[in-house]
Parts: C-alpha cells; sequence; structure tokens
C-alpha cells in the first residue's frame, strides 16, 4: 500500500563529534541513525524532534535549528520525508531509554561515520557532501 510518512532526525553535537544510534527496529534494521521518529498529528516538527530525542537517550535538546530534508522511497512503497533539524545546545545524560529499538548510541567524528548508514542519512550526505558544516560553534 503506497503512503507517505513524516519523520524528523537530529543532529545532536558533542565538541566535534555527532550522537548516532545502532537501529534495532524492524524499519531500518541494522543501520546507524541520528535520534528521531515520527511527527505525531498536530505536532510541529521542532517538538517532534524535542520529543523523540528524549524518548530515545534522555538528552533535552534546544535551540534546534532546520537544515534540509530528504524524500526517499522504500521497497513496501512507503515514502518518507525526514525533515533534518541541529541541535545546538542540550542536558542530560546520555542513555539508551529504548533498548528494544537500538542497541547502543556512540559518538562520531563526522568525516568518519560508521556504516552502514541509515537512507536518509545517506540521502542529506549526497545532498549536503559533508555533515561538518553544520557543527556546533
Amino acid at each position: 500500500m503506497d503512503q507517505i510518512k513524516v519523520v524528523a532526525g537530529v543532529i545532536i553535537w558533542q565538541d566535534t563529534k555527532v550522537l548516532l544510534g545502532f537501529r534495532l527496529s524492524k524499519h531500518g534494521h541494522g543501520v546507524w541513525s541520528f535520534p528521531g521518529g515520527h511527527v505525531e498529528f498536530g505536532e510541529h516538527p521542532d517538538q517532534a524532534v524535542i520529543r523523540e530525542a528524549f524518548e530515545e537517550t534522555g538528552l533535552v535538546i534546544s535551540n534546534v535549528e532546520k537544515i534540509t530534508f530528504t524524500s526517499d522511497f522504500y521497497e513496501n512503497g512507503t515514502q518518507y520525508i525526514t525533515l533534518f533539524f541541529n541541535a545546538t545546545s542540550w542536558s542530560g545524560i546520555l542513555e539508551n531509554r529504548e533498548p528494544d529499538k537500538c542497541l547502543e548510541w556512540a559518538w562520531f567524528d563526522p568525516e568518519f561515520l560508521p556504516s552502514p548508514l541509515f537512507i536518509p542519512i545517506r540521502s542529506f550526505l549526497k545532498e549536503k557532501n559533508v555533515l561538518i558544516d553544520y557543527r556546533r560553534q
């Protein structure tokens, strides 16, 4: 069945490194991804990414900036529109709050990202070339 879904992902920086989680959920199983998830009906994407980051990592992000979006098609007939945000500040202690959906969270140098990456991140990097441009100053 053809459908479209809107999701939001956030690039969270710790100094010069970005946070990625290794996905265990059915959609995107076995790949690395930024924190994020579905935008719920009536929810603003900015709020969705703040909520998802906390639900998944325990981190409270603020000052989120919209970066770009990607549009990806999957074999099951679903199109995902992924809205990407940059987190300019955060607080809290990193923890894996959804161990059934994520094996671990880890910080990576944006020039040496792990593989494989989730399809929307690959699309984002193909369009933008480098992630380092969004590093927190």
